[in-house]
């Protein structure tokens, strides 16, 4: 019984503002955390493209994600779904997005460079900023949005676009881009009474289902034991991605917090150069050192403008 008392403070703990520093502060932490863990997740998933088919593996992947949630949300009293229509609707609408984003996004990682699509997935911060400017009403001042501009340049820089750079799949990047940010968006104003591991759960149970009705047109594989290993951790990584990409949205302002999915440049170099093989050339390191830049400063700015006595933010 005291176990589950303390599992149910922890619960509580971790959907309300932390005390020992900014509601931005924690959010980008949670958001680093989380771009590490799909980081992650997605060099799992890359390896297995030449050994499943694409659903097959979305669908088992799912599974333990599934399977690991609800033990979670049992465990933590958070499996209940007595919610707001409004909070209903915009459950699942990002729901739905979480299913256009995975099918976009692998469709364009089992075809390309794992670098290449990470690169052409930063432009989310901005999407992300300018949808909260224009639909949430969120301030966002000139020199935040300046950092984020500067940090696209980085991406450009290491992108370097032209004729021969934009095939089906960079598009299918692209439209990876805009279901995610469809799904911060939806995920901005739920009500604060709702679990993120609630919400986490049922954009998981929603992908894994859309997984598994994609899968009847595949021709299943048996896994092999470095397949199932493979499965394994993205699971695992997937899974604690979920989680804390809810808790990070629902924590800060989106046009701080945003900027902050760049870290996923460094997580890409490295399993590219570590896993994959594949070098970095001198001109994307320099405009990953842009994008780091842009965020490192934009973190000593919330942390300038939180203090006592500070300026209004910009």
């Amino acid at each position: 019984m005291r176990g589950c008392q303390r599992a149910r403070r922890r619960l509580r703990a971790m959907d309300r503002p932390g005390t020992g520093m900014t509601d931005n502060t924690r959010g980008a932490a949670l958001m680093m955390a989380s771009m590490a863990a799909f980081l992650l997740s997605d060099a799992f998933m890359k390896l297995l493209s030449e050994a499943l088919p694409l659903f097959q593996a979305v669908f088992l992947r799912g599974l333990g994600v599934v399977a690991g949630f609800v033990v979670i949300a049992a465990r933590l009293g958070a499996l209940r779904f007595d919610f707001a229509l409004r909070d209903w609707a915009r459950i699942g609408l990002r729901g739905l997005s979480e299913v256009g984003a995975a099918w976009f996004f692998l469709t364009a990682l089992f075809n390309m460079p794992l670098a290449n699509v990470s690169a052409i997935l930063q432009v989310l911060p901005l999407t992300v900023t300018l949808g909260a400017a224009l639909f949430l009403g969120e301030r966002v001042g000139w020199r935040r949005l300046a950092a984020i501009l500067a940090g696209l340049g980085g991406v450009l820089l290491m992108v370097r676009p032209g004729p021969e750079g934009f095939n089906v799949h960079a598009l299918h990047a692209l439209a990876a881009v805009a279901c995610f940010t469809l799904r911060d968006l939806a995920t901005r104003n739920l009500s604060a009474s709702v679990p993120s591991v609630t919400v986490a759960l049922v954009s998981a149970a929603t992908v894994t289902l859309s997984a598994a009705v994609g899968s009847t047109s595949e021709t299943w594989v048996v896994p092999t034991p470095a397949a199932l290993g493979h499965l394994g951790g993205a699971a695992v990584c997937v899974f604690g991605g979920y989680l804390f990409s809810v808790q990070a949205i629902r924590c800060g302002d989106l046009g701080f917090v945003a900027p902050f999915r760049y870290t996923s440049l460094l997580w890409a170099l490295v399993l590219g150069i570590v896993v994959f093989g594949e070098w970095p050339e001198a001109a994307t390191l320099a405009g990953g050192a842009i994008v780091v830049a842009t965020g490192l400063y934009a973190f000593c700015r919330e942390r300038r403008v939180a203090r006592p006595g500070a300026a209004p933010r910009s």
